[in-house]
């Protein structure tokens, strides 16, 4: 099959009229090409939009009180209320679905002034009063000693975990950090931990510029009592937390006397579900990708097919001869469509390692530049490549399958009166 007759044959046929052969070639390149950017351009935009949920585990859902727009139970409109914690173990028993609740209080954000006091050096952060899980829902890197945990909850020690940010802006550089004591509100609290984490913003600066302290120390040194100010609910691996939001908010009401068709008094953001719009929203444009990709790949494909058809035409007289010399039908039938592959390979393949130089000439774009929000790194897998060459291969034995069906219908007596 791959003697070196057949090969130099087929080169000396697709090399007769070469510029015909690169201008069919081309159709085939350009649609590889235009498939491969698609396909990264999607990739760019999902990884940068994707970047911004973070580490935080998707399968969440954030949720807090508001106003009360109904009377209920003797109970006015217009009425103000909180969870309080005791609402964790209610949540827990009622839903065992639930992998992790995280009460939490906060200080700081928008409201907040020069909160933080280190000796003579002052700043503003955000102070979260949390319970130890959070870290599994909203993760971070401990570069320095610990989290907060369970034995600080109970003891309600004043310790805290601060981020790289705020070490960088309160202490010296190469001071040590552990054991030192910040003032929060007037209130000490020990170093315990530093971390750094990915933030949805371009640096990730902001996200370095927080405070974790336990939520029963933070509720006794700021006076929150039991109130909590909002809950982070993450449900267990096979059941997603949008099938169970509504019924923990009805849950929630009834324990808070809310009127159950009051939909102002407890808000919520469903991560998971805006997470699932986004997979369906990039799944979306990966088909359409696909199917602009493929229909410009098509028409690639049938030039090749056609400048075949053109190709056994002109060489209808030298198929007379070798039908007349015995040569079977399947040979005639196998060049045919080696000269198909070949041609629709070596173009498609080229449009592959023109979108590869591509695809690395905008990320080294994106590295000199910096960030670009919402998007990163496009790229396209070696699955995506691997189904390109497969692509290719059928595509190139159906461009020479119509013209190989012709060349051995040629009967070797008209093929030979043929001028």
């Amino acid at each position: 099959m791959f003697n070196r007759d057949r090969w130099k044959e087929i080169l000396e046929v697709l090399t007769s009229n070469w510029f015909r052969t690169v201008l069919t070639a081309f159709g085939v390149f350009w649609g590889i090409l235009i498939l491969i950017i698609l396909l990264a351009a999607g990739r760019g935009l999902e990884n940068g939009i994707k970047a911004d949920f973070g580490d935080i585990a998707t399968n969440t859902m954030f949720i807090w009180t508001r106003r009360t727009t109904k009377a209920y139970k003797g109970l006015p409109k217009d009425r103000d209320f909180n969870f309080k914690v005791e609402d964790r173990e209610v949540l827990r028993t009622r839903f065992p679905q639930l992998r992790f609740i995280s009460p939490r209080n906060q200080l700081g954000g928008f409201r907040g002034g020069s909160n933080v006091v280190r000796g003579i050096k002052t700043g503003a952060y955000n102070i979260y009063g949390d319970y130890p899980e959070i870290i599994n829902q909203d993760p971070m890197g401990i570069t320095s000693g610990r989290f907060i945990n369970h034995s600080d909850i109970g003891e309600k020690r004043k310790v805290a975990v601060i981020g790289e940010g705020v070490v960088a802006e309160l202490y010296e550089q190469g001071e040590e950090v552990l054991g030192t004591y910040i003032k929060i509100q007037g209130v000490n609290f020990m170093v315990v931990g530093t971390y750094k984490k990915k933030s949805n913003d371009g640096d990730g600066e902001e996200g370095q510029k927080q405070i974790f302290v336990p939520f029963t120390s933070f509720s006794q040194a700021f006076n929150r009592a039991d109130n909590v100010g909002w809950m982070a609910i993450t449900a267990k691996d096979g059941t997603s937390i949008t099938s169970l939001k509504e019924q923990i908010v009805s849950v929630l009401k009834e324990k808070h006397k809310v009127h159950p068709e009051d939909q102002r008094a407890i808000g919520y953001f469903d991560l998971y579900e805006q997470y699932n719009r986004v997979e369906s929203l990039f799944g979306a444009m990966r088909f359409i990708a696909y199917f602009v990709g493929i229909l410009v790949l098509l028409s690639g494909i049938i030039g090749v097919s056609n400048i075949m058809l053109i190709v056994v035409k002109e060489r209808t007289k030298e198929i007379g001869i070798r039908r007349a010399l015995g040569e079977q039908p399947w040979s005639i039938r196998k060049q045919i469509l080696l000269e198909s592959l070949f041609l629709t390979i070596i173009s498609g393949m080229a449009g592959i390692a023109m979108g590869a130089l591509f695809i690395y000439g905008v990320n080294s774009l994106l590295d000199a530049s910096g960030p670009v929000d919402m998007f990163a790194n496009p790229s396209v897998s070696l699955g995506v490549v691997t189904g390109a060459l497969v692509i290719l291969i059928l595509s190139g034995l159906l461009a020479g399958f119509i013209p190989a069906q012709s060349a051995i219908r040629v009967k070797p007596i008209d093929a030979l009166r043929n001028e």
